[in-house]
């Protein structure tokens, strides 16, 4: 191997973990009782909304305004009529999820391991380039990171397979050279590896973790 590419979301960087504890922060400040089932639909609502931003019909902004319109009527909320309402509403939830930004413990021990392999390190994320660099440098793994690509990069969101190639080319390897890594099996696995990478599945509930797979 010459080069590992990781996901970000739920494998270097713990994403419900934190979009948990903001939620439930954020929904009594907009006078709601927080229960565990409107922090599944608030789940349910991301996931709906985050793939018309992945498949380009709408932009990083649009999607949070669009996740707003469905949960805050199941609080009983009024929903603001403008879009610059909207945003400055979802601010209260991005606060409680910046907040809680964090790495899993076994990410940057992972990056050290790969840089001590002499590997180029990637990340190839379905998210804005604004905020996965930014979290990036919020848990300390920005500095073993050689080349980020997202979604909005790319122009394009795993699993095209462009997002592969052009991650490998970015980062001067060969797929064939390259490691894939992630926790999502369709995303992350078998599509890199139909194009030629070899890719191994992060699957925390089995025990497996990122250290197992760089050593």
């Amino acid at each position: 191997m010459k080069a590992v590419i990781f996901d970000l979301d739920n494998t270097l960087f713990d994403h419900t973990g934190s979009a948990t504890y903001a939620i439930r922060s954020w929904i009594p400040e907009l006078g709601g009782t927080t229960t565990d089932e409107l922090v599944a639909q608030w789940f349910v609502i991301e996931d709906r909304v985050y793939s018309r931003f992945l498949a380009r019909e709408i932009t990083h902004q649009e999607q949070r305004r669009g996740r707003l319109r469905d949960f805050l009527p199941l609080l009983g909320h009024p929903v603001p009529p403008t879009d610059a309402e909207l945003d400055e509403l979802f601010t209260g939830y991005l606060h409680h999820y910046r907040s809680s930004w964090t790495a899993y413990p076994d990410a940057r021990p992972a990056l050290e391991v790969a840089r001590s392999n002499g590997w180029r390190i990637g990340v190839l994320t379905n998210g804005s380039t604004k905020q996965q660099h930014a979290k990036l440098q919020a848990i300390g793994l920005a500095d073993l990171v050689d080349v980020v690509c997202t979604t909005e990069s790319l122009g394009v969101s795993k699993p095209a397979p462009e997002t592969y190639l052009r991650t490998c080319e970015a980062l001067g390897v060969d797929p064939v050279d390259t490691m894939m890594i992630g926790d999502n099996l369709e995303l992350d696995v078998l599509a890199a590896r139909a194009v030629g990478l070899t890719a191994h599945h992060l699957d925390r509930a089995a025990g497996i973790t990122l250290t197992d797979l760089v050593s």
